[in-house]
């Protein structure tokens, strides 16, 4: 008999947990799960600012994804795909280069069904220089990048201080993006700042970070109710982050960002976080219909709009449900509860089944600022309403979300057992990543 093949591409939040769940229920029998992923770990994005900043190792906390397909009954495949052939039911991946020579030529992997799940990238809504100057947070690398760049200008301002204590240093960063991810890497800044007096770095603090955080809105974080927003506002200056709201990016140069007021925001380092849109490769990928920001459009049972055998699910689809005007925001929860969706959907179509339409359900937002506090909104529209929380009960579900993130990854019984670590490495591992 020969066996059903899926194929599913991209192992972020939703990827992942859908490849676990395939696995588990299908693995050792009459099919074949494949993952297609560019890179050889997985760490939770949400996590990304933490890993910047160096509160977090990520080496500690990422998921190697050979070994989990050897524990899940699902193949891996290191790739990065280029394209896909409809009518054949091939993916096209990429050859793999290495110092400017092929070491593997492109491949063609073979799907009966296929679920696109390759994320988001951040969109610079094409700003002059933003490309070139800029860093972002889309990935691990991306966050190593930024948090080598971030130490070597502390250890800059740490030796002039030390010749000289008279001297004005300082490490400039500019933040343009007032989103969650914004918000959480500029009070995650001076968490990491305040810890490299023991690390090395004696006459460093965090009077000598300044950040600032750009926002084209009228104010932070416009998912978050008006009187949360304006408590983390006023927590960020607390900290010394200086928030300019109202205020439009219009250039980026190497050294500033310049605004439409005319205002030139000198910085040393200069992270883009300001929306997200689908890879460029995604456009029109295999004749499948993307959307204005390269996002594959899909049917509200997630099924692309050209072809019932293939799914897309996270930030990389479009989805517009019935009744809604806006389609389903590109949020962690909402990968999570897609997997859901697709994976049942997918056990439908093999069954001959109807299959049934994505349901979102919004749980609300939380946002951290680091160790200084967090604020959020729980229960979506659940009983008419939300419900504004901060302080300690907001601390504790967000560290509850990415706890269900480990159980939706590993399952139960190795979830929890990576909680009980995680509190204990939070303990004994040093609190910055230095290297």
């Amino acid at each position: 008999m020969k066996k059903v093949h899926i194929v599913v591409v991209g192992g972020g939040a939703g990827g992942l947990e859908l490849v676990r769940r395939l696995g588990a229920r299908y693995g050792t029998k009459n099919h074949d799960i494949t993952l297609i992923e560019r890179n050889r770990t997985h760490i939770w994005k949400p996590l990304l600012h933490e890993v910047a900043a160096g509160s977090l190792d990520a080496n500690m906390d990422e998921v190697g994804y050979r070994s989990h397909c050897h524990r899940w009954n699902y193949r891996y495949f290191f790739g990065t795909m280029d394209g896909i052939d409809v009518k054949a039911r091939d993916v096209l991946v990429a050859p793999l280069i290495q110092d400017g020579r092929e070491l593997i030529g492109p491949h063609r992997i073979h799907y009966d069904y296929l679920v696109i799940a390759v994320g988001s990238i951040t969109n610079d809504f094409g700003t002059p220089g933003a490309a070139e100057h800029c860093l972002l947070l889309d990935d691990r690398l991306q966050a190593d990048r930024f948090r080598h760049r971030l130490l070597n200008h502390c250890l800059r301002v740490s030796r002039a201080l030390t010749n000289d204590p008279a001297t004005a240093q300082f490490v400039r960063v500019a933040i343009i993006g007032g989103g969650a991810t914004g918000v959480e890497l500029a009070a995650e800044l001076y968490n990491s700042a305040a810890a490299l007096a023991h690390y090395g770095l004696e006459v460093f603090d965090a009077s000598r970070l300044k950040v600032t955080l750009i926002e084209a809105g009228p104010r932070i974080l416009p998912a978050l109710p008006a009187r949360l927003a304006e408590a983390a506002h006023a927590e960020l200056e607390a900290l010394g982050v200086k928030v300019l709201v109202n205020m439009r990016v219009t250039a980026v140069t190497a050294d500033a960002v310049l605004t439409h007021t005319g205002e030139s925001i000198m910085a040393d380092l200069k992270v883009w976080a300001a929306g997200v849109r689908g890879a460029p490769a995604l456009k029109d990928i295999g004749g499948l219909e993307t959307s204005a920001n390269c996002q594959l459009v899909v049917f509200p049972t997630l099924q692309t709009t050209r072809d019932e055998r293939i799914f897309a699910l996270g930030d990389c689809c479009f989805c517009l449900l019935p009744g809604q005007e806006r389609p389903v925001p590109p949020r962690a929860q909402a990968a999570h509860q897609m997997a859901a969706t697709v994976f049942d959907n997918l056990n439908r179509l093999m069954k001959n089944r109807p299959l049934v339409n994505f349901a979102y359900r919004d749980h609300g937002s939380l946002v951290s600022l680091s160790r200084f506090s967090t604020v959020g909104s729980l229960m979506g529209s659940l009983v008419g309403g939300r419900m504004a929380i901060e302080g300690r009960l907001a601390r504790f579900v967000y560290l509850s979300l990415y706890r269900m993130h480990l159980i939706a990854i590993h399952g139960w019984l190795r979830g929890m057992a990576l909680i009980i670590v995680g509190h204990v490495n939070r303990i004994v591992r040093p609190r910055l990543k230095l290297h």
